[in-house]
């Protein structure tokens, strides 16, 4: 039986292995080591093909024969005759396997790879080591872990090589946890490291950071007498780096017998790393007293960290040694120069280096429109985009967000809308950055529920995708889902300082004040309330919602800055509390505080609501004098109202005409209303008229001014006119809405509103008002009040059914409060002994024992003086 086997064997060997290959690649000719035009196989003793033509004779086993394919880089061919071989179960030898894996190792071909692998597990069920590491090594190489630890677990025993590349692998692919358990597994077993074993060891606990284990490979270095190796001693520099014990890698650096340029570019790029640039920047002098030529990671470095501390001297000094060096001359230096600029705000220095860049990559177009859309010019980073595109260079994600980003600014929607479709056909949709700069987009283009669907969309969303869609609520005034979503990120995700300041400023749009403080606490949990902007925000929040002694208590509390001071000093004017400001001022300007124009804006609002015009006046007077402020146009408004406020209606019309600059809408607004206050038509139409001239087709609240101003004045038919007027150009008046609190939950009241689920008693409770004021004659329903909604009214009423006797009400409106209300809401104080606080868009309204904070100012009628 033996010998019929061998002789069929040998017999049939030629001919089937032939048919093989034929019937598999008729098209594709075998290209063996020796062309010949007419070539032919056939299988001798000992597996042996013979190729014979009429030149030359070359006899080869198949083995060798795959060998020599491999070595000529033909692995389709070679895969062929493996199967082959596996078909007619020729011995497969085991460099012919070693050589096969190498190959596919090098082409990156993990369907062969897999191939090999299958025929290897047919053939053996224990591997030998030179097998199994260079199965080991193919496999990590083609990030296939799972096959790899397969592999390991397979092999009949492992050197230091096979353990290597297994540390490796695990610490490439992130899974740090497992290269480091490998590595103790590995000293268990009793393998000596070497020097290719701790680089991969110490840059895992760099990337964990495990400082603790990075300091114990340490000690297993200094013991397995490493501590000379410039390869290990640069990963120890990085590992300390990363791990953020920057002494610790110094003095490795000073202690290494020698250097070479990574060991400089470690620890000057660690020095970057830790915020400590002006050591950094040392070292990097010191190098060059060295003589160590500075390679590209260096000059990148260095570059990158002018950009950190904002020093455009040494920036430059940088540039003009890349310009003479051979580095200068690569466009990665090129783009960290433009990074550079932007940073500093040298848009002209960007463009110089943008425009001398002969090749430019996608990095170099993204750099440019970043540093544009970074610096406000959001117009020339569309252009350059679409230069680029004329270029036919592919965006990447940077570029689109950063385009969308640019649109934003620009409310350019169609081409924002344009770029979305484009982020979608070419997949860079998945990337986050490319989504949150679509909300943010969507969001500025009052768009919110469209952003809120980018939102939904989103599979991992990261703490800006939250800010961002949070933002967009709070932007387009739907301040209560903002909280609503902020409840559901604390879920998954931890706020940051911004997503902190957003919520915050929704609480202080609605007057949420208990939510506010319950952030407050929360803010303070979680170690932010100090942090950043977040004081001032919580300053802000306490101030909008009207608790101003808590608001005094924050202001204490915290490192005050000028925003501190001119918060504070905006709470006083809104309030009309002339004499708290300047007092407060007094301080500022002890405390050596350097006022700014929005400080002086504050002054002169709360001095004109106060009725102290020769103060208003000298702090006007002063911001140029002494503080070398330029008036602005809001200035020059708050001048007028101080002025027209005060009955001084014709000084105010004179100060306008004497202006240096032309004057606007808010200053004729000014003007107007305290002539709808006098009761003065004539200047009162002056002044609508240039409202009407500067064409304030989209500002709302201007027709609500001059609908109220016709009103007043009787005129009815100008009304009619104005409505139309609006009709035609597409003006819509919000709804009146106002937002009260109760028990910690925001309740919103609209205009009119029937369905909610206490209506009844609501208007039960305001009927009752009604009747006792006719029954003394002070019901005060005007027709002048056709705008204002009276939505204040029911959130009120709602309060007074939900809240126990004698607990204040805080109420917030969108809209002006008409003197209906604010006298409806003055008797309603008197009556039930309440305190009800109400914020509408021009002042903070406190009523209690029936008068009103504001002194009825706006809310009289009088006679021009």
């Amino acid at each position: 039986m033996a010998v019929s086997s061998r002789t069929h064997t040998v017999a049939s060997c030629h001919s089937e292995l032939l048919n093989s290959l034929h019937h598999k690649h008729m098209s594709r000719p075998t290209n063996f080591s020796i062309p010949s035009p007419t070539c032919k196989l056939s299988l001798k003793k000992k597996h042996e093909i013979s190729l014979s033509s009429t030149d030359s004779i070359d006899t080869r086993d198949p083995n060798s024969l795959i060998c020599d394919l491999c070595l000529h880089g033909n692995l389709e061919q070679a895969i062929i005759i493996l199967n082959a071989m596996r078909k007619l179960r020729i011995h497969v030898e085991e460099e012919t396997y070693i050589t096969l894996i190498d190959l596919c190792e090098r082409k990156r071909a993990e369907p062969e790879g897999r191939q090999v692998y299958s025929s290897i597990k047919n053939s053996t069920t224990q591997l030998s080591i030179r097998i199994g590491n260079a199965l080991l090594s193919m496999f990590v190489r083609l990030g296939n872990l799972v096959d790899a630890w397969y592999v390991f677990g397979k092999m009949s025993e492992r050197d230091v090589f096979t353990w290597n590349v297994l540390i490796g692998g695990y610490a490439k692919a992130g899974y740090f946890d497992e290269a480091l358990s490998l590595y103790n597994r590995m000293l268990w077993a009793e393998i000596r490291p070497d020097v290719y074993t701790f680089p991969s060891v110490l840059r895992t606990c760099g990337a964990v950071p495990d400082l603790i284990r990075g300091r114990e490979v340490h000690v297993h270095v200094l013991r397995f007498g490493f501590e000379s190796n410039i390869d290990v001693n640069n990963s120890l520099i990085t590992m300390y780096v990363k791990c953020g014990d920057v002494c610790t890698a110094r003095l490795v650096f000073d202690e290494m017998p020698a250097r070479d340029t990574i060991s400089w570019n470690a620890m000057i790029s660690g020095y970057f790393e830790n915020e400590e640039c002006l050591e950094g920047l040392e070292l990097f002098l010191n190098m060059l007293d060295c003589s160590v030529v500075p390679d590209l990671m260096t000059t990148t470095s260095i570059i990158s960290a002018c950009e950190f501390v904002g020093d455009e001297r040494l920036g430059k000094m940088i540039h003009g040694y890349a310009t003479k060096h051979a580095c200068g001359k690569d466009v990665s230096v090129d783009n960290s120069l433009i990074q550079f600029y932007s940073s500093i705000g040298a848009c002209v220095g960007a463009e110089k280096v943008f425009t001398r860049i002969r090749s430019k990559d996608v990095v170099s177009w993204t750099s440019m429109i970043s540093c544009y859309e970074n610096n406000g010019l959001s117009e020339k980073a569309v252009e350059v985009y679409k230069k680029m595109k004329m270029e036919n260079i592919e965006p990447d994600e940077i570029t689109i967000s950063s385009v969308i980003s640019a649109c934003a600014s620009l409310n350019l929607l169609d081409l924002g809308v344009e770029l979305h479709e484009f982020a979608k056909t070419t997949g860079l949709i998945s990337y986050v950055i490319v989504t949150n700069a679509l909300i943010d987009l969507y969001s500025k283009c009052k768009l919110i529920d469209k952003a809120l669907e980018v939102f939904k969309l989103i599979p991992n969303k990261n703490i800006i995708s939250w800010t961002s869609i949070i933002h967009g609520f709070v932007i387009n005034n739907r301040n209560l889902e903002a909280l609503i979503f902020f409840r559901r990120m604390k879920l998954c995700l931890l706020p940051n300082s911004v997503t902190l300041i957003t919520v915050l400023s929704a609480c202080a749009k609605i007057g949420a004040l208990v939510t506010g403080k319950e952030i407050h606490a929360y803010a303070l949990r979680i170690g932010l309330g100090f942090d950043g902007f977040v004081p001032n925000a919580l300053l802000d929040m306490y101030v909008k919602c009207g608790n101003m002694k808590t608001a005094w208590n924050q202001f204490n509390s915290n490192k005050k800055d000028i925003a501190s001071w001119n918060t504070m000093l905006t709470g006083y004017a809104q309030r009309g509390q002339g004499q708290q400001a300047i007092d407060l001022f007094a301080k500022m300007v002890k405390s050596d505080v350097e006022p700014d124009p929005v400080t002086f804006i504050s002054l002169l609002c709360a001095c004109g609501r106060s009725g102290m015009v020769e103060h208003g006046l000298k702090y006007f007077k002063i911001m140029t004098e002494d503080y070398g402020i330029v008036p602005n146009l809001k200035h020059y408004a708050c001048v007028v109202d101080l002025l027209a406020r005060a009955g001084k209606l014709e000084e105010a019309y004179g100060f306008i005409k004497k202006m240096p600059i032309k004057p606007d809408e808010a200053i004729w607004g000014a003007l107007l209303n305290a002539c709808r206050i006098y009761r003065n038509f004539e200047l009162g139409e002056v002044a609508a008229r240039h409202i009407f001239d500067l064409n304030v087709s989209e500002n709302v609240g201007y027709y609500t001014l001059l609908c109220n101003f016709y009103a007043d004045n009787g005129k009815w038919d100008e009304v009619a006119k104005l409505k139309k007027l609006m009709r035609e150009k597409g003006v819509i008046i919000d709804p009146g809405c106002s937002w009260v609190e109760v028990k910690g939950n925001i309740h919103a009241f609209l205009t009119g509103d029937k369905n909610h689920p206490q209506g009844k008693e609501i208007d039960s409770i305001l009927d009752g008002f009604y009747e006792k004021m006719e029954e003394i004659n002070e019901l005060d329903d005007s027709k002048a009040d056709i705008l204002c909604g009276h939505s204040e009214r029911l959130a009120v009423g709602f309060g007074l059914l939900n809240t126990a006797p004698g607990v204040p009400i805080r109420v917030t409106k969108n809209l002006y409060t008409c003197r209906s209300c604010h006298n409806f809401l003055k008797f309603i104080s008197k009556l039930v002994r309440r305190e009800i606080s109400v914020r509408d868009t021009e002042c903070f309204h406190h009523f209690k024992d029936g008068v009103c904070s504001c002194g009825d100012s706006g809310y009289k009628p009088k006679k021009s003086p």
